[in-house]
């Protein structure tokens, strides 16, 4: 046939299914446009609605034998568009939550670990802290700080008086305050 762009759809499909490069043509001519328009409309990526109409166009020349038509031409290539646009947006839409979620765990193991330096610096402060004590003090206060002893078992424990061990508490928690600073001192008696 000399002119293809008085035939019909059903006549450029049936052309089409045999092989027909004019036929292709044709209806590649007669639909680009409006479908790049719909695809440029929902995308708004000319690049992207570029790319949807050329692999509709190069699947329907590879698919051509298989081409199994239910409704009109122009139905089939629009709902195909549609399709090929519903992926590419579920596929960024999970590429977008893929990369929120890889942020918010940076952020969080960014928070963590700087929150992790931060403890280990001030336990380190305030275990300098701790040694400076004198022995007997220092002894007296990590039995009640750290193995949670009571005045009286401490007191038992090192053979002092409970008003020894009371004392040596009081002047050890007077001395880190000094030291260590009120903020510090109170996320300390708090920790422990």
């Amino acid at each position: 046939m000399s002119s293809y762009i008085t035939l019909s759809d059903n006549d450029l499909v049936a052309f089409l299914k045999e092989g027909d490069k004019a036929a292709f043509t044709e209806i590649y001519n007669r639909y680009k446009g409006l479908l790049y328009i719909h695809a440029y409309n929902r995308l708004r990526n000319q690049q992207e609605a570029d790319d949807v109409v050329h692999e509709l166009f190069t699947s329907l020349w590879t698919k051509r034998d298989n081409l199994v038509l239910k409704t009109h031409l122009s139905g089939y290539l629009y709902q195909s568009v549609r399709n090929r646009i519903l992926d590419i947006i579920s596929h960024q839409r999970v590429e977008s939550d893929y990369i929120v979620s890889l942020q918010h765990f940076i952020d969080q193991s960014e928070a963590i670990t700087d929150h992790l330096v931060r403890e280990n610096e001030l336990t380190a402060l305030i275990e300098k802290e701790i040694s400076a004590l004198t022995p007997k003090m220092r002894e007296v206060f990590e039995l009640s700080r750290k193995a949670n002893l009571s005045h009286r078992e401490i007191a038992q424990k090192l053979e002092l008086s409970e008003m020894t061990v009371k004392k040596h508490v009081n002047n050890a928690l007077k001395i880190l305050r000094t030291r260590l600073g009120l903020v510090v001192y109170l996320l300390y008696i708090s920790y422990y």
